[in-house]
C-alpha cells in the first residue's frame, strides 16, 4: 500500500494568527511529506507492506515506526484545526474534562504544561485511558498512544518545525495559540 499525504481540510494560509502560511507550508508540504515518503520507501518487501498506519503504530519497531506513526500524528494534529472552530467542549466531552480535570480551564492549564514542558521533540495527547477516562500524556519523538491501548482526542505538536518560524523557541507562546485553532466539535466526535 502506497501512503499519501492527506489533504488539509483549510487553506495554508487559513489559520494566520496562530499558524503562519509559511509554517504550514513547510510542516505540512514538507515534514509530513517526508515522513510518507520516507515511509514508502521502507516498507516494501517487509509485512508492513500493506499494512494500515494503526498497524505500523502498534507493530512496527524502528525507522518504519517512526515514520508511520509521523504520519498518523500530523494528519490527526493538522485535522484538528478549524479557520472557525468550536472555541470550547459541551455535552459528554465537556463532563469528562470536568471530572477527569476539574475545570475546562484546569484541563487547558495541565494540557499546556505537559506541551511546554516535553523535554525535546515529541507530542502533548488528550487521550481516552484504558478505563475510559481522560488523561493527558506525554510522548517523545514519534511516540503515540495507540500504542498503549488508548484512544487519541487531541494532540499538540511539540517539535520545533511545528512552530520555530513563527515563534522562535517561544513554545509557550505556541501552546497559547494552539488553543486558538482547536476545533472543539471534532475533538467532541473523537470521543463519541
Amino acid at each position: 500500500m502506497k501512503h499519501q499525504l492527506p489533504n488539509l481540510q483549510y487553506p495554508h494560509n487559513a489559520l494566520v494568527g496562530a499558524i503562519s502560511e509559511r509554517t504550514l507550508e513547510f510542516h505540512h508540504g514538507k515534514h509530513h511529506q517526508t515522513y510518507v515518503n520516507n515511509l514508502n520507501s521502507l516498507i516494501p518487501g517487509t509485512k508492513f507492506e500493506d499494512a494500515s498506519l494503526e498497524q505500523i503504530i502498534l507493530n512496527a519497531d524502528g525507522p518504519i515506526f517512526n515514520n508511520g506513526a509521523q504520519v498518523w500524528n500530523h494528519t490527526f494534529y493538522f485535522d484538528t484545526f478549524s479557520p472557525n472552530p468550536k472555541p470550547s467542549p459541551e455535552g459528554d466531552l465537556l463532563n469528562a474534562i470536568e471530572v477527569s480535570f476539574g475545570s475546562f480551564d484546569e484541563f487547558m492549564g495541565k494540557f499546556t504544561n505537559a506541551a511546554v514542558t516535553l523535554f525535546g521533540s515529541g507530542w502533548a495527547w488528550l487521550v481516552v485511558d484504558a478505563d475510559g477516562k481522560l488523561a493527558i500524556t506525554q510522548e517523545s519523538n514519534a511516540g503515540n498512544p495507540l500504542r498503549k491501548g488508548q484512544k487519541p482526542l487531541l494532540t499538540c505538536d511539540v517539535w520545533e518545525h511545528a512552530y520555530y518560524l513563527d515563534y522562535q523557541n517561544r513554545r509557550a507562546d505556541y501552546v497559547q495559540a494552539f488553543w486558538k485553532i482547536v476545533d472543539w466539535r471534532i475533538v467532541e466526535n473523537r470521543f463519541k
